[in-house]
């Protein structure tokens, strides 16, 4: 059986702009800023701020219907949600996020209120895997509590292969919310509750599989444990906002010339959570100037107390305008 890789999406308990700020307030009002210093971390965060700002105005976003890049699928995104198009979700996924490219993404789904830097909020990652046509014959006969139970029991294996790739471990807490195959649909979606390398604060991952008569259509969550009431809310709207196109459905399949996946509906579910190596199996919603910003924050207050005795002409000067590196603009023009 061919061996496939899901990936797990990890959002990181960290309020962008709201930290920034505090950091700027913090460092201002204990002055630790020399008047002197072009390097100071207040310099840096501001210039954090303005890519902010920048990437935010960048994002064009789709409402309505929107047809998918690889043309077999289309979305019919409803009120309240925002589509954003494959080449900004990968900029975000890559460079805001710090994480290695994925060709797979086609597109992101946020609620109209949130963005790459959306305090509390979450956002569908969508990707598309020609994989074939998934058999959903076994789908009611699949005992999903004594599959979590296996999953769990090769963590330890699993997690010194992780390890060993740079990646924290793994440990399955258990379903956030337990798997359903709708058959009328061709609809699977579930979620687990992940505890990331001994961390407090648990990460939710909530998969959506949309089958079709080639591949799958999959929609992967970014959130928080705190986010589940949230993205539980809006769960039914997602589950049906993608429809495959004709001749691409699930009954369009033809068993003389199309192939048959090696994965059913329970190897969806408990597919490898490990990637192999270099496949890039996190996205960590954790925007590396934030350590930067505390490190240095840290480093500016060693330096603050050492040399307070002899200089006590702590001030606050404004840093000199830098242009941020531009987030990429969609030139086409969004749907009505």
């Amino acid at each position: 059986m061919q061996e496939r890789c899901f990936f797990v999406y990890l959002k990181q308990p960290i309020y962008m702009q709201k930290a920034l700020f505090l950091f700027i307030a913090l460092i201002v009002s204990c002055g630790i800023v020399r008047a002197n210093d072009d390097d100071s971390l207040t310099t840096q965060l501001i210039q954090q701020i303005k890519l902010m700002d920048s990437v935010n105005k960048a994002m064009k976003y789709q409402t309505g219907t929107v047809k998918l890049p690889n043309g077999v699928a289309q979305l019919n995104v409803p009120k309240g949600f925002k589509y954003l198009n494959a080449e900004q979700s990968q900029y975000v996924i890559h460079d805001l996020w710090g994480n290695p490219a994925r060709t797979d993404v086609i597109g992101m789904l946020f609620p109209e209120t949130g963005g790459p830097y959306a305090d509390s909020n979450y956002a569908f990652i969508i990707s598309y895997d020609a994989m074939g046509y998934v058999k959903d014959e076994d789908a009611d006969k699949i005992n999903y509590d004594e599959m979590l139970k296996n999953m769990q029991s090769s963590e330890k294996e699993a997690n010194v292969e992780r390890l060993k790739q740079g990646y924290p471990s793994i440990h399955i807490v258990g379903w956030a919310q337990k798997p359903y195959y709708d058959k009328d649909t061709k609809v699977l979606h579930w979620a687990k509750e992940l505890e990331f390398g001994g961390e407090d604060s648990h990460t939710l991952n909530y998969d959506i599989r949309i089958l079709g008569r080639k591949g799958i259509l999959s929609l992967n969550a970014v959130a928080q444990m705190s986010e589940l009431s949230l993205v539980k809310r809006d769960i039914g709207k997602v589950l049906n906002i993608a429809e495959f196109t004709e001749g691409n459905k699930y009954s369009d399949f033809n068993p003389k010339i199309d192939q048959v996946a090696a994965w059913g509906i329970g190897a969806l579910v408990a597919g490898k959570v490990l990637a192999k190596v270099g496949a890039g199996a996190f996205i960590l919603k954790f925007l590396k100037f934030i350590i930067i910003g505390i490190v240095a924050l840290f480093g500016a207050i060693v330096k603050f107390f050492k040399g307070k005795k002899q200089d006590e002409s702590y001030v606050y000067e404004q840093p000199k305008p830098t242009e941020p590196t531009p987030a990429p603009v969609d030139e086409t023009t969004p749907n009505p």
